[in-house]
């Protein structure tokens, strides 16, 4: 019996490191995976008994048919003790379920998100046009997948990760992702220098640039074996449960992995929420712990964003208790399908529309919340959801066909307005569109944002939005202007240069200006007559 057990054991702790390995489940007892891992390895450990002792009766155990009688046990003794286990096991689901249901903890859930109500005007102020990200993350993917296709020795080894992160990157709104092995034999070629690059695009300009590092990238979620990114950390951290991955650069460029975790907060097994971040250097590996209070401030992203939408769900669903969500309804509200994230106070924010119960196709306003901290805003409006500003949008070039992206939430003249990208069937952006939040008949669209806004401006002047004394007439003035970086791109044919200046003003410029535009470079001095209210460049003299 005893060497049965210990063969038992034995293979039960190869198959369970095996699995371990590959599928590294958290050992912490409210983790659906530990337990999955458990049942794993108990039914390797009983099986291998089994087996075992089959071919022990095989080869002729002393088990014979005569002498093998199973008496039944008679004991009160033991079915009361197994009475008394059961109803202490039932007993123990009971108060896990009371202490994590919704309908017994309503506010506990309500409140996994604080949201303040906030005035719109005061808190999300209007950006210069040329600030706007025009670049969707399908848009990130095309540009990051021509950028690497640029360079043979790049493309023939590596492709571009999916993560394409949105971040604020020295107050510019950007997106990064690293390189990622095209394949395992591209991994045994190049993981004694790991991973050179990562992409970088301005969202803003469609600027897209290879960031060239020092030292490789040793640890990301396309490595192999310890250096794999999460059994890197799984093994330094055995007990966490990790909910998302985001990569993100530093102020001076350098790559990191978070790792987010989280924990239950409500009774056993409710109210699941973020605790904090594992960060983790890509190049070194080195690993820091942070809580969600003490995570630095140029992280972006510490909150998933689904998770976000639960719980922003839970607090419109049981703002009056849980029984009237199911039957009264009053003040209930829900977020609507979809979400897209806004740049402010340093901050990527996660926005959607909020909208009640009844599916009537309409706003009653919007939430913002902070991916790094939580922090939940609330802005009460009546207008449309965000499918039917997208449709509207469409509706307006109806003949070409064109697709909307999902809109970003931007302020225009004091009005709410969505801003969205339209895109032919090739996934190129051909036209932009203004939208207002309050009223989605008032849609300026137009082949360039500054054409699709000054329509929109003219739209909302008509009808009283926006009155001629409050917003005057765009002036030029002359300025002179320290160049800090210049890069171009095409746009609806024609090329485009954007001037970022010393003072960190961006300033775009058509080819048509001025045929030194291409000679243009880094620490150059221009003297310009300036549109100051889009940036745009009129005359270089």
């Amino acid at each position: 019996m005893v060497k049965r057990i210990i063969i038992s054991l034995l293979v039960t702790i190869l198959f369970g490191g095996i699995d371990y390995y590959i599928s590294l489940p958290p050992l912490h007892i409210k983790s659906a995976e530990f337990w999955g891992f458990l049942f794993f390895v108990t039914i390797v450990f009983l099986v291998c008994f089994f087996f075992s002792s089959v071919v022990r009766m095989l080869k002729g155990s002393q088990i014979t048919p005569k002498n093998r009688k199973i008496k039944a046990p008679k004991s009160k003794k033991g079915k009361i003790i197994v009475f008394i286990s059961g109803a202490v096991v039932l007993a123990g689901f009971i108060l896990i379920f009371i202490s994590s249901s919704q309908m017994f903890n309503a506010k506990d859930y309500r409140n996994l998100l604080t949201v303040q109500e906030r005035d719109f005007n005061e808190d999300v102020a209007e950006i210069s046009l040329s600030q706007i990200p025009v670049v969707d993350r399908d848009t990130a993917t095309r540009l990051g997948s021509r950028k690497i296709g640029e360079v043979v020795e790049l493309v023939s080894q590596f492709n571009v990760s999916d993560f394409y992160t949105q971040i604020n990157y020295k107050s510019a709104p950007t997106r990064v992702s690293p390189l990622d092995y095209a394949d395992i034999i591209k991994w045994i070629s190049n993981r004694a220098e790991g991973i050179p690059y990562y992409v970088k695009i301005d969202m803003a300009t469609q600027d897209t640039e290879l960031v060239k590092l020092e030292k490789g990238m040793k640890y990301t979620p396309g490595e192999f074996f310890s250096r794999d990114l999460l059994r890197h950390v799984r093994f330094s951290y055995p007990t966490k449960m990790f909910e998302n991955i985001t990569f993100e650069i530093d102020d001076n460029g350098h790559p990191y992995w978070n790792v987010s975790y989280y924990d239950y907060t409500i009774g056993f097994l409710g109210g699941r929420d973020i605790t904090g971040i594992i960060m983790v250097d890509a190049v070194t590996g080195e690993m820091k712990n942070y809580p969600v209070a003490d995570v630095p401030q140029w992280v972006d992203t510490v909150y998933d964003s689904e998770m976000l939408i639960e719980q922003a769900d839970l607090w419109g669903a049981y703002t009056n208790g849980y029984w009237n969500s199911i039957f009264g309804q009053k003040n209930v509200v829900q977020t609507t399908d979809g979400y897209n994230y806004i740049a402010l106070e340093d901050d990527v924010w996660m926005y959607t529309g909020i909208t009640s119960v009844v599916d009537d196709a309409s706003n009653v306003g919007f939430i913002l919340v902070n991916l790094r901290t939580k922090e939940a805003r609330q802005y009460t409006m009546n207008g449309a959801e965000e499918y039917s500003a997208m449709e509207s949008a469409e509706g307006m070039i109806q003949e070409k066909n064109y697709i909307a992206t999902f809109p970003i939430l931007v302020n225009i003249a004091d009005t709410p307005s969505y801003f969205i990208s339209l895109k032919d069937n090739a996934g190129l952006v051909k036209a932009y569109s203004f939208v207002s939040v309050t009223d989605y008949q008032i849609v300026g669209v137009a082949d360039t944002i500054a054409g699709a806004a000054t329509e929109y401006r003219r739209l909302l002047k008509d009808i009283g939005g926006v009155k001629e004394e409050e917003k005057p007439e765009p002036i030029t003035v002359e300025i002179n202007i320290t160049v800090e970086a210049v890069s171009s791109a095409v746009v609806e044919g024609n090329t485009v240069y954007y001037i970022k200046a010393t003072d960190g003003k961006i300033y775009t410029v058509g080819i048509g200006v001025s045929s030194n535009l291409p000679f243009i470079k880094e620490g150059d001095s221009i003297k310009a007559s300036v549109d100051t209210e889009n940036n745009v460049i009129k005359v270089i003299n």
